[in-house]
């Protein structure tokens, strides 16, 4: 099993997860999704796409006072997380 350090849906460390990452259906802290992404075995936004979740994470980074630029930087890899990975 791998060990992540981000959220492999929205790149967030999850060292930085408010609770501590999301969770499994039976209640588990899910290894590999936030709790902003991923509770009870679901992804919280099921239908977003990669472009979308890029998005979102740009102005939440945004909102919390960072410069557009590095919102950018942050969010440029997150096509590449598991989660939009096709398999």
């Amino acid at each position: 099993m791998s060990i992540y350090k981000n959220c492999q849906s929205c790149g967030m460390p999850l060292s930085k997860d408010e609770k501590g990452g999301g969770t499994e259906k039976n209640g588990d802290k899910s290894s590999k999704y936030c709790s902003h992404c991923y509770e009870n075995g679901e992804f919280v936004l099921p239908n977003i796409n990669s472009d979308e979740m890029k998005q979102r994470v740009e102005e939440k980074i945004a909102e919390a006072g960072f410069p557009k630029f590095l919102a950018r930087l942050f969010t440029r890899n997150i096509h590449k997380l598991e989660r939009w990975s096709t398999k």
